[in-house]
């Protein structure tokens, strides 16, 4: 089992990816069931006293809003059509918090959430083949910059999917 920090999209920009999704699960491309969201960190576990300070650190932040601004791909063991999210100083900021937070903290960090790895992004399709890739990518057409505003922030057990907030908007 994995535990995920998230931040959860607001329900307009949310629903613009749903539809996103749905127009790529009527070709039969596979489609996450969870809510749009980014995700900022990945570990076996994160312990409840990691999560108290990471609530209380969060507190003290502002959520950035987000610019997905391109279509793209995450080539992890199967490839995943992604919107990329712009890297502003904001949510590198955000992003730090978490992992300070984290650090030393939890085991199993997952390397590809660690600062200076990471690629910001909200998936759009599960795993594809690589010649499907394309296809989808056409399948979209032209995809406009969408803003975002964060929801909430959370732990997700990636296992279940199940979302636990530790912080609103």
């Amino acid at each position: 089992m994995a535990e995920a920090v998230d931040f959860v999209l607001a329900d307009e920009p949310a629903e613009v990816i749903r539809r996103f999704r749905a127009r790529l699960a009527t070709v039969s491309w596979p489609v996450p069931d969870t809510d749009p969201s980014i995700r900022l960190a990945m570990a076996n576990a994160i312990p409840k006293p990691v999560r108290e300070r990471l609530s209380a650190d969060l507190r003290l932040l502002v959520l950035p809003e987000l610019w997905l601004a391109t279509i793209g791909n995450a080539l992890t063991g199967e490839p995943q059509l992604v919107l990329v999210a712009v890297p502003d100083a904001e949510l590198l900021d955000a992003h730090t918090v978490v992992h300070d937070a984290l650090a030393g903290k939890v085991k199993g960090a997952v390397a590809r959430y660690l600062p200076g790895q990471w690629v910001p992004h909200c998936t759009l399709t599960r795993e594809l083949t690589y010649p499907q890739v394309g296809r989808a990518m056409s399948n979209l057409g032209v995809i406009r910059p969408l803003r975002a505003q964060v929801a909430a922030v959370g732990i997700t057990d990636t296992r279940t999917g199940i979302f636990h907030p530790i912080r609103g908007a």
